[in-house]
Formats: C-alpha cells, sequence, structure tokens
C-alpha cells in the first residue's frame, strides 16, 4: 500500500490538497495542472479503498461529494511530512 501511494505524483497530489482544505473534486482538478477527471476518480478510489480517505456524499441537487483525510490518513500524511523534512535535509547538503 505504502508503495502504491507513495510512488505515485497523483495520490500524493490529491492527499495534500484534502489535507490543505480541498474537499471537492472539481476543485481538486482545478487546483492541479494535468489532473484528469479520470485520473483523479481512480486515485480517489484507492485512497478510499486504502481507508486514507471518506468519502461524504450530500443529497442535494446537483449531487455533492467531499472527501476528508481519515484518521489513518492523517498519520499517513505526518509520515509524508517527515519524508518531504529528510529529503530538504538531503537537498541541503548537497550544495
Amino acid at each position: 500500500m505504502v508503495e502504491d501511494i507513495v510512488g505515485c505524483k497523483w495520490s500524493l497530489s490529491v492527499m495534500r490538497l484534502v489535507r490543505h482544505g480541498v474537499h471537492r473534486p472539481g476543485a481538486m482538478q482545478k487546483a492541479v495542472e494535468g489532473l484528469s477527471t479520470k485520473v483523479l476518480n481512480e486515485r480517489l478510489r484507492k485512497l478510499l479503498r486504502f481507508g486514507i480517505v471518506d468519502k461524504q456524499s450530500f443529497p442535494e441537487v446537483p449531487p455533492r461529494v467531499e472527501y476528508r483525510l481519515t484518521e489513518f490518513g492523517l498519520q499517513f500524511s505526518s509520515l509524508l511530512d517527515d519524508v518531504d523534512r529528510l529529503q530538504g535535509w538531503m537537498d541541503t547538503r548537497k550544495s
């Protein structure tokens, strides 16, 4: 699961968006250049399957759907933050 998520730039992008308050698919797609509807939907299904996000559907017309990180998703995101910090540290040492 970790390799599947970490190895996919789109999954990481979607997780970061949700974590930073972008909860609706349309807003996610607008926020990331090159992210197609098909790829976004595939990544959201994957994140749902792994228990990283929850999906909430609202009984409205037109239908509205929002995604939020689960408790596990928040923990997983904090690990990714640690990896980002480590990468930054490594990058500064190369200079």
